[in-house]
C-alpha cells in the first residue's frame, strides 16, 4: 500500500497549492520538506528577537490577488483557515535624496495629482497607461493561473489585431523604451523603470516593457495585499486547509532522489535512506539545474536542456531589523504628513546612475550605486513586533559570487552596514532606532530554498526565451516531465515565474486532468 497518492517535495507556497486543491479533491497528500520550516519564500520567521516577525523572502502578495484561488476563495482560506489582508492605500513610493517623493496610489487620480507636480504632461499620460493596463489586465490575467498556451499560437492569436500586435510590441521593449516614449521628467521615467527591479531586471533588458502594465493594473485593481501575521500566514493556511482533508505536512524530510518503475514514477528516497511511495503521482519543486540528478529515468536530452536554463545575474540580498521605534522619513508628503506605503524604492539621483548599476551586475560587478528598497509592514500590521516597536525588511541587488574572491558568509556583514548606512542618507532615525538585524546574501537565499539557485529568487531568469510556455524549457513548460509519467513541477522557475502567484493551481490543473479529476468541482465547500 502506498505512502500517499500523492507525495509533494518542497512545502513553498506553490507545492502547497497544489497539495491543498488535490487534497481537497480527496486524494491523500503527503508534503516532505527539508527545512525545519515550511514556507520556502513564503514564511515568517523571528530572525532577529522574540516577538519581531520578519518576512525572510515575500514580503508582499500582489499577484495571487487575481487568483481564482484566493478571488474565488476556492479554497476557503480567506473564509475558513484565518487568512487576512490589509490593502494600504499606497502600495509603492520613491523616495529621492533631495526630499522630492512619487506615491503610487490604487486610485489612479491620485496618482495622477502626485505625477503632476512633476509634469502636467506626464500626469495626463499616465492617466491613459492607466486606462491602457486595465484594458489588457483580463487578458493577461487569463493565462497567469492555468498552463501556458502555446508560444507559436499566442504570438499568432496576437498577430491577428491592431490591439494585440500593440500588446505584442510593449511585451518586446524594454522597460527603458517605454518610458523615453511615454514619460517626459527624469523622475517618473525613473519612478517606472525601477519597477523592472523588481522582476530582477534592468530597465534597459529588452522585453521587459509589459511589466510595467502588469505591476500597474494589479497594483490599481487589487493594491498589495498585506497578510496579517506576516507572510507565512499564507503558508499556515494552506496547511491548515491539507491537513483539514486529511493531508500531512512534514519537517526535515529532505529528497535525495525520485524513483520510477516502468516509466511512471513511483515514490522518493530521503536523505537518511527512508523511501516513500506514491500511488498517483509526485509533484516536484526540482530545480531544472538539479532535476537531472534527481530524478530516474529523465530523458538525456531534457535533463540537457534544463541545465543549461539561465539564472538572472542580479541575486537579492536582504536585510531584516528589529527597531526600537518606527522609521522617521527625512521626507514628508507634499501635505508635510509622514510617508506611509508598503514598499519605498531609495532611488539613486539620475535614472542613468540606476541602470549603470544593473550594467555592472551584468558584468558579475557589484553596483556603486545602491538600489535600496525598503518595506516596513508595522506601519500597516502591528502584529508584527511588540507594542511601540517595528521592523523593516530592506533589499539590494548583488552578484552571487564577489568579484573581490572573498565568501559572502565573511562580507555579508560589512554589506549590510553599507546598505544600512545608505538607508540613513532618507530616514533620520536610521541606524540609531537599530536593536539587531538578519541578514541574507544569495548564498544563504540559495541555503534556504533550491528553488533560488544561485540566489536568484525567481528560479530562473524572466526572459522571453524562459517564458510562458517555454519556462523553464519548452519540454517542461507543461509541468509534465517526459519520459518519467505522473511526475509534475512546481516552483518559481515555471510559468508565469517568480513571486507570489498561487502558481501551484496550474500544476494541480494538470494533475487532475490526468488522474481524471473535474479541477471545476474542486472547492471548499
Amino acid at each position: 500500500m502506498a505512502d500517499a497518492d500523492i507525495i509533494i517535495i518542497g512545502s513553498g507556497h506553490n507545492g502547497l497549492v497544489a497539495g491543498a486543491y488535490l487534497a481537497v479533491a480527496g486524494k491523500s497528500v503527503l508534503v516532505l520538506e527539508r527545512n525545519e520550516w515550511h514556507g520556502g519564500g513564503v514564511v515568517t520567521r523571528e530572525l532577529t528577537r522574540p516577538g519581531f516577525l520578519h518576512d525572510q523572502h515575500a514580503m508582499s502578495h500582489i499577484f495571487i490577488q487575481g487568483n481564482p484561488l484566493l478571488a474565488n476563495d476556492d479554497l476557503g482560506l480567506l473564509s475558513k483557515y484565518g487568512l487576512q489582508y490589509i490593502f494600504p492605500d499606497v502600495p509603492m513610493m520613491s523616495v529621492w535624496e533631495d526630499g522630492t517623493t512619487l506615491p503610487l496610489h490604487r486610485d489612479a487620480a491620485k496618482s495622477a495629482a502626485a505625477i503632476a507636480r512633476f509634469s502636467e504632461k506626464d500626469a495626463q499620460t499616465f492617466l491613459e497607461m492607466s486606462r491602457q493596463a486595465a484594458e489588457w489586465l483580463p487578458m493577461i490575467q487569463a493565462g497567469l493561473y492555468s498552463p501556458p498556451m502555446p508560444q507559436g499560437a499566442q504570438a499568432a492569436m496576437m498577430d491577428q489585431s491592431p490591439e494585440g500586435r500593440e500588446m505584442w510590441r510593449t511585451t518586446q521593449v524594454s522597460t527603458f523604451d517605454l518610458m523615453e516614449e511615454l514619460f517626459e521628467h527624469e523622475k517618473v521615467r525613473a519612478h517606472f523603470g525601477r519597477v523592472a527591479g523588481e522582476n530582477l531586471v534592468s530597465p534597459d533588458e529588452k522585453a521587459t516593457g509589459i511589466g510595467a502594465y502588469v505591476f500597474l493594473a494589479f497594483l490599481e485593481k487589487y493594491g498589495f495585499g498585506v497578510p496579517v501575521g506576516g507572510s507565512g500566514s499564507l503558508t499556515n493556511a494552506l496547511i491548515a486547509c491539507i491537513d483539514d482533508h486529511g493531508g500531512s505536512v512534514r519537517a526535515s524530510a529532505s529528497v535525495r532522489e525520485v524513483t520510477s518503475e516502468g516509466g511512471r514514477a513511483s515514490g522518493v528516497v530521503l536523505d537518511d535512506g527512508e523511501r516513500l511511495t506514491a500511488g498517483d503521482c509526485i509533484i516536484g519543486a526540482l530545480h531544472p539545474h538539479i532535476l537531472p540528478d534527481m530524478v530516474d529515468g529523465l530523458p538525456t536530452d531534457v535533463g540537457h536542456r534544463a541545465k543549461r536554463t539561465h539564472i538572472t545575474d542580479a541575486a537579492c540580498f536582504t536585510v531584516h531589523a528589529a527597531l526600537d521605534a518606527p522609521l522617521k522619513f527625512k521626507a514628508k508628503t507634499h501635505d508635510g504628513q509622514d510617508l506611509s506605503a508598503v514598499m519605498y524604492e531609495l532611488m539613486p539621483a539620475g535614472y542613468e546612475e540606476m541602470r549603470r548599476a544593473f550594467d555592472e551586475l551584468r558584468y558579475g560587478n557589484m553596483s556603486p550605486t545602491p538600489l535600496v528598497g525598503v518595506g516596513q509592514l508595522t506601519q500597516h500590521d502591528p502584529t508584527r513586533a511588540p507594542d511601540d516597536k517595528a521592523i523593516f525588511h530592506a533589499w539590494d541587488y548583488v552578484p552571487y559570487t564577489r568579484e573581490d574572491g572573498r565568501s559572502w558568509d565573511e562580507a555579508k556583514g560589512e554589506f549590510a552596514e553599507k546598505m544600512i548606512a545608505q538607508m540613513g542618507k532618507y530616514i533620520e532615525n536610521v541606524p540609531d532606532v537599530l536593536l539587531d538585524y538578519h541578514c541574507d546574501s544569495p548564498v544563504d537565499m540559495e541555503r534556504t530554498s533550491p528553488s533560488f539557485y544561485r540566489g536568484d529568487l525567481h528560479g530562473i531568469a524572466t526572459t522571453t526565451y524562459q517564458s510562458g510556455s517555454h519556462r523553464p524549457t519548452p519540454d517542461l513548460g507543461q509541468y509534465r516531465v517526459p519520459g518519467v509519467d505522473r511526475l509534475y513541477l512546481v516552483g518559481p522557475f515555471q510559468h508565469p515565474g517568480g513571486g507570489v502567484f498561487g502558481a501551484g493551481r496550474a500544476t494541480a490543473m494538470v494533475a487532475a486532468d490526468d488522474l481524471g479529476i473535474d479541477f471545476d468541482e474542486v472547492r471548499v465547500a
